[in-house]
């Protein structure tokens, strides 16, 4: 069995025009779907201007999924910004 990390936000920038750099919400899902992976990872969706889809959309897409693939999505806290001393 698999764990699969998930590259989401549906990144693109308006200089490429409609090129996609990370997978939505609904790729990953159907990906997913395929995959059968015993552990998925969202990452990589949210905090940035580029990211044209969160946690709510990828939420949304996942809803739609198997059962399989609904019980194996699990969601990483968020990151903490540290203060580094020199």
């Amino acid at each position: 069995m698999a764990t699969v990390l998930l590259h989401l936000g549906a990144v693109r920038f308006g200089v490429t025009g409609p090129l996609r750099y990370t997978m939505t919400g609904r790729d990953g899902a159907t990906l997913c779907d395929l995959l059968r992976p015993r552990t998925i990872l969202p990452v990589h969706y949210e905090g940035w201007s580029h990211f044209h889809e969160g946690r709510p959309g990828v939420e949304a897409a996942f809803a739609n999924a198997s059962p399989a693939v609904r019980d194996a999505l699990h969601w990483l806290p968020l990151g903490i910004p540290e203060a580094i001393e020199i």
